[in-house]
């Protein structure tokens, strides 16, 4: 191998990508179903 790929850092982008796609999703879930919670739970307090 005349050239040797350097895989060092890659490994860490793919967690990042990763990291940041799972962050993403959460956000948007969270955006949409926040409300939706927040009823609930005031709901919930309330009752008691």
């Amino acid at each position: 191998m005349l050239f040797a790929p350097k895989e060092k850092g890659q490994g860490l982008v793919e967690y990042a990508l990763i990291l940041v796609l799972v962050a993403v999703v959460v956000i948007v879930i969270l955006s949409l179903l926040g409300p939706a919670i927040g009823n609930i739970f005031s709901n919930i307090v309330g009752n008691i």
